[in-house]
């Protein structure tokens, strides 16, 4: 009767990747993903982020392998406040909404500013953060 071979914990493939020996006798490749910066997200980068990994699964896992879904999500984040913050202004000064206006009659000011607000992030929302062309 022959002796079998004992399989090697650790091997380096001929592509350079390192296997490490499973329990059930498979081999699996000693893959990490790349040290990546990691920064403050907030809400339209975690609306970005659920999209991506829902909707657009290839470029969730492409931004993922690459190191660089963090740093997309902060600034598809930063570009959505700077976008409403523009929108906001413009709408608000074609629909009149002044600050007379809002020491004046401060419930219409409000119930006007809210429209503006909502009406601004709707844009950001359809242009920035579920476009599928970033």
């Amino acid at each position: 009767m022959e002796k079998t071979k004992e399989l090697e914990k650790y091997l380096i493939g001929e592509n350079g990747i390192g296997y490490t020996l499973g329990k059930d006798g498979f081999y699996y490749p000693d893959l990490k993903l790349p040290e990546e910066k990691l920064y403050n997200i907030g809400k339209y980068g975690l609306m970005r982020w659920e999209y991506l990994r829902t909707c657009r699964r290839w470029e969730y896992i492409r931004l993922l392998l690459a190191g660089e879904l963090h740093k997309h999500l902060h600034e598809v984040d930063e570009e959505c406040h700077e976008r409403m913050e523009f929108l906001v202004g413009k709408m608000k000064a074609g629909a009149g909404i002044t600050e007379e206006l809002k020491s004046t009659d401060f419930m219409q000011w409000i119930g006007l500013v809210n429209n503006v607000r909502n009406a601004a992030e709707e844009i950001v929302l359809r242009e920035l953060v579920y476009d599928c062309d970033r």
